[in-house]
């Protein structure tokens, strides 16, 4: 079959990034997690569940102790020149897909923050006869990839690319697990929190977690 090759630059994937017993360990964490639930994410987001944590660097520390299943994750994603982080697991089963769109989660605490610096994501779970599910990525209106969903590879991409997730037709689910990492100035650091968790399954926490009471 006839690959398609594209640039580089616009992204990298590591295969094989971690053991497979942390890949089962995660993904069972996740799905056992209380803020797992319907996503809390916008509307491109179509028959997607999962959860969002947002951090600043100096608020990794209270991720790693809220969810300590992410510690392994979070020591090789995060790039160092980045300050401010949203993290979400994503699954999405037959009829699911998402639609296309540019990162910019930490805009509902910051209107003037741009794209992140760079996307990492982490495939936990993908159906060996997984149909659809690819990730598309676009710069502008030339599309720049087509990456389809491998287990235990960690992809990073360009944050200011339009990307779209495929619909998924066949049975099974497929969990990675996102983090959008962004080089803030200090004023724009200063709107975020430095951790807090968004989930429609516990939104009286969520209010608390924003407080410093969670």
């Amino acid at each position: 079959m006839f690959r398609r090759s594209y640039p580089l630059s616009y992204y990298r994937q590591q295969q094989q990034t971690f053991e497979p017993d942390y890949l089962t360990y995660l993904q069972g964490q996740i799905l056992a997690c209380p803020y797992f639930a319907v996503n809390n994410l916008n509307r491109d987001f179509v028959g997607t569940k999962g959860f969002s944590v947002v951090f600043q660097r100096s608020g990794l520390g209270e991720v790693e102790r809220r969810f300590p299943f992410f510690k392994q994750y979070l020591s090789v994603a995060l790039q160092p020149t980045c300050n401010a982080f949203y993290l979400n697991p994503l699954l999405l089963k037959s009829g699911s897909r998402v639609d296309p769109h540019i990162d910019r989660s930490l805009r509902s605490y910051c209107k003037t923050i741009e794209p992140p610096a760079l996307v990492s994501v982490l495939y936990v779970q993908v159906p060996p006869a997984l149909e659809g599910g690819e990730l598309v990525l676009r710069c502008g209106k030339r599309q720049v990839g087509q990456i389809r969903p491998q287990f235990n590879t960690l992809l990073y991409f360009q944050g200011d690319l339009t990307h779209s997730v495929n619909e998924v037709t066949s049975p099974g689910t497929r969990l990675s697990l996102v983090c959008e990492q962004y080089n803030l100035s200090e004023i724009e650091l200063q709107d975020i929190p430095e951790f807090t968790v968004e989930s429609r399954a516990a939104k009286s926490k969520v209010k608390d977690a924003r407080r410093g009471v969670f």
